[in-house]
């Protein structure tokens, strides 16, 4: 419920003091992270870099005068001499110190006045987050298992709002097709798609214990230890050293394995040397069936389920593109070494949209509702360059192609009002492309959604083009086409590959798995079928992968006529592409957390008492109801509301113990409750907002009806304060 001043060290008063909530109600208040530092101002790394060599020439300074003070007293220099030598070399030692100082609060995130830092905060929130149950270890008892963890009832009702206002936003919104697949997957499925190959992390060991580590965050660890806590190094290695983190994710195995060498960088608990990097399979592997003899796994992302049933959809669909799927659903990933709380674990929950479009008309009907939005936008050309995100008009990206296509660009737009309508401050919300490395080699553009927290920017939601290469893999592997078709307004006449299987040759040959491999070769692409062709002609064999045998077959000139044939055609058939919005929600919700967090002084001043301050949307109770006091016609009131308030199908919880009606609402302002609905008469209540801790006064009748408009989102607080008498909380509140 509290959290003591003691938390925070004593020079703090004065910061904490700024986190005083205004009591009017147009005062915007600031989130605790952004009074912290934790939101640095633009200038923030000039000024690092202007410390660092200032610093530098200060050691210099410090060094020079250290050897005039030994020269002089080998020199048996008169005392007064010595003294005055000695006086200016400790004066250098404390403008040393203080500068010291200014840069450790650079780079560490303290607030100037010496407010907390980012651990600091960041503790504080865990601390609430655990203690008021939104989430705790799981299996807490048995000491924990790491990278698992339960949603407590808050943590619960925190999520289903935020999946709620997900499906709101997007899937009735855009008339998406939701699907709900299976977690176990065929190991077929995951072959197809490359995850069974290729869904690595680069891992290193300790070469003594065999402690396996995830190589990308040693090297990330390292860097940020230099810059934030050895004040000794030059701007210029500090500046090396930015420019390793930015350029982290572009990073081979032997870059990576590089650094790691030429930084000295050991195994963190046994100082240990560590392997080269190579790649660690994330999925969890089972087997389907009592037989051991059905490989699966764990599905690592909800996407291939959509894929897999893309002919059925689009079929559902009335046969038109474009269409969107959607699937909310868990997946799994055996992460290396999981830490940062929700931020990297081993079971989450993904929001996945499949956006399937002809590759050759990527434009969007409602592009334009979108394209006039201005937000941070981090093209790679800026991170190789080791600038900064800036503001840029998300039009703008898309005519200068920054951004590949308008349909990218509109699910761009969609995903930022999305996250800000939740609760993510928009100036620690910004969107990266990926780098050239770092993106899939069919991918014809990709960004991230990454939100500013104190572990830094987090990756929270990735928007990607990933051209047609999902249900080509597919296509290929299952032999089934998913394609598409265009309707022609009159027949054109193309030069067309015509694969005829001899159906009677090949069931002499295959008998009952002549369909199979009918299908595999009629689901050939025009190089793989012209290069059968040419073998065919020369040789009069060839082996043939089927994937749905498992095996190569032998192909004989006399099982399959390949020829190109000018014909006309009614339709074009296409294999759409696709656009991906994928949303890890622990990791929107996590930053959610954050960025809603701050404290403000008790009452009495002895106190910090936290704060959530949830927008009405996502906060996991939309109001409390408080008798003033114990008095049974108060509770009767207060059970008649409560039952007005379940009717109108508002999370809502009634307390009628006796405790002060200011610690109750400082409970319920930790949990985030944004009104609290007092019982002070047995005709009219008070209403009272949580951040501003202003209060109206409403008939009993009325008091459901408002809560109702102002958490549905149809009238605002500053809607309803305009509209009902103000009452003054007096010596009651906090």
């Amino acid at each position: 419920m509290r959290i003591l001043i003691s938390l925070v060290s004593s020079s703090t008063s004065t910061g904490l003091h700024l986190l005083s909530v205004s009591r009017r109600l147009h005062t915007k208040i600031s989130p605790f992270s952004t009074l912290i530092g934790l939101k640095p101002p633009p200038a923030m790394a000039t000024s690092e870099d202007s410390l660092r060599r200032s610093l530098a020439e200060k050691q210099s300074s410090i060094e020079s005068q250290g050897n005039t003070v030994r020269a002089l007293k080998a020199a048996n220099a008169e005392k007064a001499t010595v003294d005055e030598a000695i006086e200016k070399l400790n004066a250098l030692k404390l403008d040393k110190s203080v500068m010291e100082k200014q840069l450790q609060a650079a780079v560490n995130g303290n607030g100037p006045d010496g407010s907390i830092n980012k651990e600091a905060f960041r503790q504080a929130v865990v601390n609430t987050l655990e203690r008021r149950l939104f989430y705790i270890p799981s299996f807490k008892i048995y000491r924990g298992v790491a990278g698992l963890y339960d949603y407590g009832p808050p943590g619960c009702a925190v999520k289903s709002n935020v999946l709620s206002f997900w499906r709101q936003h997007f899937v009735l919104e855009e008339n998406m097709l939701e699907v709900d697949c299976p977690c176990v997957t065929p190991e077929a499925v995951l072959k197809a798609s490359g995850h069974v190959d290729k869904f690595t992390d680069l891992m290193v060991k300790d070469e003594k214990t065999g402690t396996c580590y995830r190589a990308d965050h040693l090297l990330k660890d390292f860097c940020n230890e230099k810059i934030q806590k050895d004040l000794s190094i030059s701007a210029e290695k500090a500046a090396e050293l930015k420019h390793v983190l930015a350029m982290l994710d572009d990073l081979s195995a032997e870059e990576l394995g590089a650094k790691i060498k030429e930084y000295g960088i050991t195994a963190p608990d046994t100082k240990n040397p560590l392997s080269d990097p190579y790649p660690f399979n994330l999925m969890f592997q089972t087997s389907i069936g009592p037989s051991g003899l059905s490989p699966g796994y764990m599905r690592p992302e909800t996407a291939q389920g959509i894929f897999v049933n893309f002919k059925d959809l689009y079929y559902y669909n009335g046969n038109k593109l474009p269409f969107a799927a959607a699937q909310i659903g868990q997946a799994f990933r055996n992460e290396i070494s999981p830490r940062q709380g929700l931020l990297r674990v081993r079971e989450f929950t993904l929001a996945e949209i499949e956006h399937f479009v002809d590759p050759e008309y990527k434009s969007h009907p409602k592009y334009s509702e979108v394209a006039d939005l201005e937000f941070l936008m981090f093209p790679r050309e800026q991170q190789i360059s080791a600038q900064s995100a800036k503001k840029i008009q998300l039009g703008e990206a898309v005519s200068k192609g920054i951004v590949n296509n308008e349909t990218l660009g509109y699910f761009i737009g969609r995903v930022y009002l999305f996250l800000t309508r939740l609760g993510i401050d928009k100036d620690r919300l910004r969107f990266r492309q990926h780098l050239a490395k770092e993106m899939a080699h069919y991918a014809a553009d990709c960004w991230d959604a990454e939100i500013e927290s104190s572990y830094g920017w987090i990756e929270c939601v990735g928007i990607a083009d990933r051209s047609a290469y999902d249900l080509h893999a597919h296509t290929e592997k299952s032999g089934v086409p998913l394609v598409a078709h265009e309707k022609f307004s009159e027949p054109k006449e193309v030069e067309k590959l015509v694969i005829a299987p001899v159906k009677k040759e090949l069931g002499l040959a295959f008998k009952g798995n002549q369909k199979k491999v009918v299908e595999a070769l009629e689901a050939m692409n025009e190089k793989e079928a012209l290069d059968m062709k040419a073998s065919l002609e020369t040789k009069g064999v060839v082996e043939f992968y089927v994937c749905t045998l498992g095996e190569n077959v032998t192909i004989k000139k006399n099982m399959v006529s390949i020829s190109k044939e000018k014909k006309k055609e009614h339709q074009r058939t296409f294999t759409p592409s696709v656009i991906e919005p994928s949303f890890g929600i622990g990791r929107i919700i996590y930053c959610l957390y954050e960025h809603s967090f701050y404290m403000r002084p008790s009452k009495a001043g002895d106190e910090q008492l936290n704060v959530f301050r949830f927008p009405p949307l996502v906060a996991p109770i939309k109001c409390t109801v408080f008798p003033l006091v114990q008095n049974q016609q108060y509770e009767n009131v207060a059970k008649i509301i409560s039952k007005s308030l379940t009717a109108a199908g508002i999370s809502h919880k009634i307390d009628i113990t006796g405790t002060s009606i200011g610690k109750r609402y400082a409970r319920t302002d930790e949990l985030g409750v944004p009104f609290a609905i007092t019982v002070d008469s047995i005709s009219s209540v008070t209403i009272r907002e949580r951040d501003s801790k202003d209060q109206i006064r409403v008939d009993v009748e009325e008091a459901a009806p408002v809560m109702k408009s102002v958490t549905d989102g149809h009238r605002t607080w500053a809607d309803v304060w305009g509209s009902f008498p103000h009452h003054s909380s007096g010596s009651a509140e906090d």
